[in-house]
């Protein structure tokens, strides 16, 4: 395959009712709610760990006013970093705060959604990390809650701010290499018990909150880290992210990324397969899918992690994260005219998001993509643990016949943490 980088600004910013502007029109003015052009934003991190540092936003026109999080260590460091700002071993009291415009909600994935419905029930933006959900039932009830409460939602799918991988799907969206057949994603894990032993909780950490809607069980420190500084057992990878209560597993971390690309050079965002299956038994067979118009998708191994393998009638496109490639190399050297641009235009994620919550737009990952992303992941696994084929509607959100798939689509949670979802 051939890498065509190309110098050509992608100029549209909406489709699919999704709005990404990155230059502030004039006259906006502030209101409850939606700040003005020129206002400071203030945010609050609620998950004080390594990847909510990292996407927090450091930049002009943005203070970090608040930390939340189950550990009390992380909160000092947090201090020690922003002195100025406040910081709370429950999340509920920062939503308190009227100086606080959005949140940025970084836990693990058992705690996504239920502080992002309730910022949204307190007026705040969210910018939530991928995968958006740990149930089906979870996402449509966060969509549910943005738009009752008018609020902004990002997810944390960056990818859709690379220019390589938006060129990349406009490519696949412009049929440059015919039409689409068959698509190539890699094999990603799902997730299975924890057996690990007890070790004593460390000091300043709230171990019974950290479980949060999941049945408390033993602290472990290969439990509490995401995948554990590299660990494995013979199962794999330890870490909260590969042990089911907690995670969908590698299907829903690395996952969410690559099978959103396919969603994205799709064009189905606001839906999703028809049918999934499991190739084998076992929580690393491949898995297939298939959407209305006949295209099947291989999580075969084929595929890049954070993307995928288009095929069509005359070639191939690889999208990946930050790069694609085309095959024959000859079919993106033509530039994509303005009729033939269909995806919205963000090179910022975190930018498009601080744009929108002025606008009061849809951001590039809004929270109804992040939902129907997270999904066809969770479609995914629930083939593997039911073993058989099945059919799924996308508009009801439901399997058809199939009331043991239909089991899988939400969860007990334990009291008080479990996801409101009527």
């Amino acid at each position: 395959m051939t890498h065509k980088p190309s110098r050509r600004t992608f100029l549209k910013t909406a489709a699919a009712g999704v709005a990404a502007p990155m230059i502030l029109p004039s006259g906006v003015l502030a209101a409850q709610g939606k700040p003005g052009a020129n206002d400071r934003i203030n945010f609050g991190l609620i998950g004080a760990g390594r990847r909510g540092r990292q996407v927090m936003p450091r930049r002009e026109g943005v203070e970090m006013v608040a930390f939340a999080d189950v550990n009390r260590v992380r909160l000092d460091e947090m201090k020690q970093t922003f002195p100025a700002a406040r910081t709370f071993m429950d999340y509920r009291e920062m939503l308190e705060m009227d100086t606080v415009d959005a949140v940025v909600v970084a836990t693990p994935d058992h705690w996504h959604v239920l502080p992002a419905i309730h910022a949204c029930e307190a007026g705040k933006d969210v910018y939530i990390e991928k995968p958006m959900t740990l149930t089906i039932a979870e996402g449509r009830a966060l969509v549910k809650a943005a738009r009752k409460h008018g609020r902004v939602v990002q997810t944390g799918s960056q990818q859709r701010s690379m220019k390589e991988c938006r060129i990349g799907c406009e490519l696949v969206r412009n049929e440059r290499v015919g039409r689409i057949h068959t698509i190539h994603g890699a094999n990603y894990p799902s997730p299975w018990e924890c057996t690990l032993p007890e070790q004593p909780v460390p000091e300043g950490l709230n171990w019974d909150v950290w479980c949060g809607q999941t049945e408390p069980r033993p602290y472990n420190i290969d439990l509490y880290l995401p995948r554990a500084q590299g660990r494995h057992d013979a199962k794999g990878r330890l870490g909260w992210i590969s042990f089911r209560p907690y995670s969908g597993g590698e299907m829903t971390g690395w996952g969410a990324h690559g099978l959103d690309i396919i969603q994205w050079g799709l064009g189905t965002d606001l839906s999703g397969p028809v049918e999934v299956w499991p190739e084998g038994e076992g929580l690393k067979c491949p898995v297939s899918f298939r959407y209305a118009d006949g295209v099947v998708v291989h999580l075969d191994g084929i595929g890049p992690g954070g993307g995928a393998v288009f095929v069509g009638d005359k070639g191939k496109i690889l999208v990946d994260r930050g790069r694609y490639a085309v095959k024959p190399g000859s079919v993106s050297s033509e530039p994509i005219g303005d009729e033939g641009i269909h995806l919205p235009v963000s090179n910022d994620h975190m930018g498009n998001m601080l744009a929108c919550m002025r606008t009061r737009e849809r951001p590039i990952a809004d929270v109804e993509i992040g939902h129907r992303s997270a999904t066809m992941c969770h479609l995914g696994n629930i083939a593997r643990w039911t073993g058989r084929k099945l059919r799924w509607d996308p508009k009801k959100e439901r399997f058809q016949d199939d009331d043991d798939a239909n089991t899988y689509l939400s969860r007990h949670g334990r009291a008080p943490y479990a996801v409101p979802l009527a």
